[in-house]
């Protein structure tokens, strides 16, 4: 008798193991903290040893430095339902506009570096922001007043954006003070850590962003809007004042990535930007966010950028195959694809 009711508990006890795996490989981010781990020990070989030093790992933190923020400001657009095409060129003209107004409006020394810089690099950020911000409106405007699709809404800022930047320029970069120590790994003694300030900085306001949109009534909004536009404006939410904030707090967050980019290279340039969007909307895609809407999370996100810098980073290294860096591109694509695949499969399997 005690045995039969042995033989009965132990296959309940198997399907209950089964469906916890099944759960925790549905889980985004358990999969991609998987897929880093699987990546860095195959990279580690075929580099022949030397990917996963501390030096590997802090070009593949700076590089996420520079586009994680963006991948947060995609996510909340898409969240939405949304897309801003225009992340990329507001990188470019906020590093600009920062420069320009440190060199030609305050008639900042150039040649000024160090802490006595950081007065000034304060001031670039604040105008990188508000410049990202006011972009954001812009696209706030055209979507919910002229009622032009979010696509179209931010190719048209997007090009808009990329071609005052080049203007504001006057084609080359513009040098202005900086105190380069900020995008310096950060040392302890004799040892060295793998990120920069810059990078620590950007990492705090990830998390923030994060909790906003997780434990927040803005948070939930946007949820909501994604979800069904309809139903949201009939729970009594402004749909339109909903998409303003989004698209403004997008803008922003590139505009702190052109203040980024302005750090880490030392000048404001019409290039710091060019071809990030891509990379924003594959970090995005790969991080679990739905281009239909309504599902995202920032943890994912973050781990989806440093999926894909992973990959670029390993692929540069390899020494068992050669790869040309040109490829990096059609990587991305590949990847975008198979992102959305995944969310497809999943999608069908649930119905």
């Amino acid at each position: 008798m005690a045995d039969s009711k042995q033989e009965s508990k132990t296959p309940k006890a198997n399907v209950a193991f089964k469906d916890q795996v099944s759960n925790l490989l549905q889980n985004q981010s358990t999969l991609l903290v998987i897929t880093l781990v699987v990546l860095g020990a195959f990279f580690q070989w075929g580099s022949e040893g030397i990917f996963l030093d501390l030096g590997t790992l802090g070009t593949v933190l700076q590089d996420w430095g520079s586009y994680i923020l963006l991948a947060v400001a995609e996510t909340l657009v898409v969240i939405t339902g949304g897309i801003d095409l225009s992340v990329g060129s507001i990188v470019s003209l906020s590093s600009v506009a920062g420069g320009y107004v440190l060199v030609n409006v305050m008639h900042a020394d150039p040649a000024l570096s160090g802490d006595a810089a950081n007065g000034y690099v304060l001031i670039a950020t604040i105008t990188a922001v508000a410049v990202g911000a006011f972009v954001g409106l812009i696209n706030a405007l055209l979507i919910n007043y002229l009622k032009i699709v979010p696509f179209i809404a931010t190719l048209a800022t997007m090009g808009a954006a990329a071609g005052v930047a080049v203007i504001l320029a006057g084609g080359f970069p513009i040098q202005g003070p900086n105190n380069y120590g900020l995008g310096t790994n950060i040392k302890i003694g004799d040892g060295q850590l793998p990120f920069s300030i810059a990078v620590l900085i950007v990492g705090v306001v990830t998390v923030i962003v994060g909790l906003f949109l997780h434990k927040s009534r803005f948070g939930l909004y946007t949820y909501a809007l994604g979800s069904n536009a309809f139903a949201t404006r009939g729970a009594g939410i402004s749909v339109t004042g909903q998409i303003t904030k989004v698209y403004i707090l997008s803008g922003a967050l590139s505009g702190l990535a052109g203040a980024y980019a302005y750090v880490r290279l030392g000048s404001g340039s019409p290039s710091n930007g060019m071809g990030m969007e891509l990379y924003a909307i594959a970090a995005t895609v790969i991080g679990g966010a739905s281009l239909m809407g309504g599902v995202g999370r920032i943890v994912g996100v973050a781990l989806g950028t440093l999926v894909l810098f992973t990959v670029q980073s390993g692929l540069l290294m390899m020494k068992v195959v050669t790869v040309d860096p040109q490829l990096k591109q059609v990587i991305v694509a590949i990847l975008i694809a198979a992102a959305v695949a995944v969310q497809t499969l999943r999608k069908s399997n649930r119905k």
